[in-house]
């Protein structure tokens, strides 16, 4: 098999393994309500129950820095992905209060792992392709929170039961994952060299020592206010529009489908926006659109203006992520696994910060005000675009150039894999 076919397959199914993933997560966090009631779980024991799973993932995403010393990433996600389709399918199948704790428990661990292995292997294809395909990998992502939150919907319209609804799900998708961990590329087979453990790991322990985490730092504090914003929306939105601006019920419902079709669209094409514009442009751009989406939301007269907002913050939240991802493994090519695991720890900082943070801002001011938190927080990134280029960052394999901040392709030998 030549260079190009296995980097193409493990592209390939590696957007996939993306996808599942967002399907996943959507019919987990949209059936919260229904997990509920199933398990009557109180309102005061639920925040421990949701707060639990990001704090398992961010001590699963630490686990993993260490353990991808000894096996691939590839190995990590081969395994992990599984475990979090079937650890969904038994938050749906159990009848007590240590059924559901468990389950929960297994996903939070699982998904720590997953995401960690998932994005490291995206910036080791990156920097294999000399060019931004990171942004595409979370398009996947976005595509498969579409699909799993219009299943999850389907399921509470035909009042089916959470097992019945997460059924099919993993019995498709967890096949076709595990086949398709067969093409995962890690670094040293994209870099031309072997897949054998531990790719990255012994040269990640030298790369990030307490001077090199520094560096990191300005990139995990953005991340985490990228996902204060992602939560707020994800957490706040419906009941913004209906308390605050005096939407429907059944209108309340459609800014996060709203803001998850923007995610995906502008993912879709944010790579051609960082080839031609480059990363700090792209990530400066994003910022300036997803501040002004919460300033339109915190001064809306009225529902459909509200929308607008909505629809501005999935234009600019969703390019930031991906490439706060791909500019830590430009600011650390050598001790790329290490520097995504510990980035990857502030993407549940920002989850579990966000929704309480804008909730008791909203109870005890107002929530008008407390959208301008969040929007504050994301204008944080302006002040360290510059880090998003990595000076003297180089993709693998000659396929790149820099000229000024602009990341520009120049293929290998004239053709793009």
């Amino acid at each position: 098999m030549t260079a190009d076919v296995r980097l193409r397959r493990g592209r390939g199914s590696l957007g996939f393994s993306f996808f599942v993933q967002g399907v996943t997560f959507a019919l987990l966090v949209t059936r919260i309500p229904a997990i509920q009631e199933q398990y009557g779980i109180s309102d005061g024991l639920l925040p421990a129950f949701l707060a639990a799973v990001p704090v398992l993932a961010g001590v699963a995403s630490v686990g993993t820095e260490h353990l991808v010393k000894r096996v691939a990433p590839s190995t990590v996600l081969r395994w992990a992905q599984p475990l979090v389709l079937l650890a969904l399918l038994g938050a749906g199948a159990g009848t007590r209060m240590w059924h559901v704790a468990l389950a929960l428990g297994a996903f939070g661990l699982a998904v720590g792992a997953l995401d960690a292995s998932m994005n490291m292997l995206g910036v080791s294809l990156q920097q294999a392709y000399g060019r931004s395909i990171m942004l595409g990998f979370h398009a996947s992502y976005s595509l498969g929170g579409i699909v799993g939150a219009s299943a999850a919907w389907a399921g509470a319209h035909w009042h089916l039961s959470l097992f019945t609804s997460y059924l099919p799900a993993v019995v498709v998708l967890l096949p076709l994952a595990f086949l398709g961990s067969r093409y995962y590329v890690d670094q040293r087979a994209a870099d031309g060299g072997g897949s054998g453990p531990g790719a990255g790991g012994s040269a990640a322990a030298k790369g990030l020592g307490g001077g090199g985490f520094k560096l990191l730092l300005p990139l995990c504090l953005v991340m985490a206010c990228a996902y204060i914003g992602d939560s707020t929306v994800s957490n706040w939105g419906a009941k913004y529009l209906k308390d605050v601006l005096g939407s429907s019920e059944q209108l309340s419902t459609v800014p996060y489908n709203v803001y998850m079709v923007m995610t995906l669209i502008g993912r879709a094409v944010g790579d051609l926006g960082v080839r031609r514009f480059g990363a700090v442009a792209v990530v400066r751009a994003g910022t300036v659109i997803a501040a002004s989406g919460f300033a339109v939301v915190a001064g809306a007269p009225g529902a459909w203006i509200g929308m607008l907002g909505f629809t501005l913050l999935g234009v600019g939240l969703c390019v930031i992520v991906p490439q706060t991802f791909a500019a830590a493994g430009r600011l650390f090519p050598t001790a790329s696994d290490t520097a995504i695991a510990r980035l990857n720890i502030f993407n549940y900082v920002g989850f579990l910060v966000g929704a309480p943070l804008v909730g008791a801002l909203g109870d005890a001011w107002s929530y008008r005000g407390a959208m301008l938190v969040p929007m504050a927080l994301v204008l944080v990134t302006l002040l360290y675009a510059r880090s998003f280029a990595a000076e003297g960052a180089r993709y693998g394999g000659g396929h790149e150039r820099r000229v000024g901040d602009r990341a520009v392709d120049v293929g290998r030998g004239g053709n793009e894999v």
